[in-house]
């Protein structure tokens, strides 16, 4: 299970030799028209927002009463607040994620993380986004990123537009040289030992309509 610590994204880009300004800038708003009609060609739904308040209200409407909802790990989620509305308990939904902080046994925890990753809607966010439309996300288990291919009935996304990168493989170089560092050190922080870059997911295109929703903040959320 992955621990969420207080660090911020820019306390933990502090701590790291990262390059900022190549891989964590706002674009341009031409830039992010295009990318947004890159991603929504390739079937997801993208509704843009202009800070982190309109994509907290956002989620909240996409989700209804009584939905089973579960989250992955995120900087962004927490940014947004979802993560202490989500913990709260006054949204109406079922929060699995709940059991799964709650369980000791590390066997039973994992079960419960496995099967919450098929919930009515999974939140998370991701490390990169092309230009050309792919979404990159990448995780040293895949217990972030388990729901994203199918397992989920609706996936949510949140991330800022400082991950908006020009092709696919710039995606990838970005989570390299940038989003790995700082993960690394998060996972210092957190556990005691580094992480590592276990599992990638690229999603090129949804054919389910409606399935996918990536909520794109106008700022930078997250790394």
């Amino acid at each position: 299970m992955v621990v969420e610590n207080d660090l911020s994204a820019d306390a933990l880009m502090e701590l790291v030799a990262v390059d900022g300004e190549k891989w964590n800038s706002v674009p341009s708003d031409e830039t992010i028209a295009r990318a947004a009609k890159a991603i929504e060609n390739r079937g997801i739904t993208v509704v843009v927002v202009e800070n982190k308040q309109q994509a907290l209200a956002k989620v909240k409407e996409l989700i209804p009463p009584g939905a089973e909802v579960s989250n992955g790990s995120s900087t962004t989620l927490i940014e947004i607040g979802f993560t202490d509305y989500f913990m709260a308990g006054k949204h109406g939904w079922k929060n699995l994620k709940e059991a799964i902080v709650a369980e000791t046994d590390k066997v039973k925890q994992s079960d419960l993380s496995r099967k919450s990753e098929a919930a009515d809607y999974f939140l998370s966010s991701v490390n990169a986004i092309a230009e050309t439309g792919e979404l990159v996300a990448c995780d040293a288990t895949g217990s972030r990123v388990g729901a994203f291919p199918f397992a989920a009935k609706n996936l949510v996304l949140v991330s800022g537009v400082n991950k908006i990168v020009p092709t696919l493989q710039d995606a990838l170089a970005r989570i390299n040289e940038f989003v790995f560092p700082i993960e690394n050190e998060r996972a210092k922080k957190a556990y005691g030992v580094g992480s590592t870059m276990g599992k990638f997911v690229i999603i090129s295109r949804e054919i389910t309509p409606g399935r996918i929703t990536l909520i794109l903040v106008r700022g930078k959320l997250g790394f």
